[in-house]
């Protein structure tokens, strides 16, 4: 668990990095894009609360729609924001191989991710 949770930290550092290079590149801050990157950040990490009873599958089922929900708005903002912005679409394009393997992989998979963290101070 504690490799998942390492993946997903470098993938957040990743998008945050990114994001800055964009705001470089464009100079704009990108004040919203960082603010729903920050909440999906602490969504992803944020531990289920231990439930009295067991979910049935229509409250698994309404869990479910309201994440799909949540992925297909970070979908539409990214693509949105790269279909207006050559540079963001050069940016992920450019970086693709690091990030989609770690939001495409399954969970097993993300637990053998082994990456160097390198620090940019």
């Amino acid at each position: 668990m504690a490799e998942e949770g390492k993946a997903d930290e470098q993938l957040f550092g990743l998008l945050s990095n990114l994001l800055q290079q964009v705001e470089a590149l464009t100079n704009q801050e990108e004040v919203e894009l960082r603010a729903k990157i920050e909440a999906l950040g602490l969504e992803v990490t944020k531990v289920p609360s231990k439930s009295a009873q067991p979910l049935d599958e229509l409250e698994i089922a309404k869990e479910l729609d309201k994440l799909s929900a949540k992925l297909d708005d970070v979908d539409e903002m990214i693509s949105s924001t790269m279909s207006a912005d050559p540079d963001v679409r050069s940016l992920l394009s450019s970086t693709a191989d690091l990030w989609m393997p770690v939001i495409t992989a399954t969970s097993d998979e993300r637990r053998n991710f082994t990456a160097p963290i390198e620090d940019d101070n």
